[in-house]
């Protein structure tokens, strides 16, 4: 039990980092970065979903 809440929480820090990194960056629009930012969002949908 410990370990599924473990994992979502993880799922969650790297979805809020993600939509952290874009938000910031859409500032300056940076083609890699938001790349960066949408494959850590993508990730974290990813854990959450397994």
């Amino acid at each position: 039990m410990i370990k599924h809440f473990l994992k979502k929480t993880i799922a969650v820090c790297l979805i809020g980092l993600g939509l952290g990194i874009l938000l910031v960056l859409l500032l300056p629009i940076t083609g890699w970065l938001f790349i960066i930012g949408v494959a850590v969002v993508c990730v974290g949908f990813m854990w959450l979903a397994c």
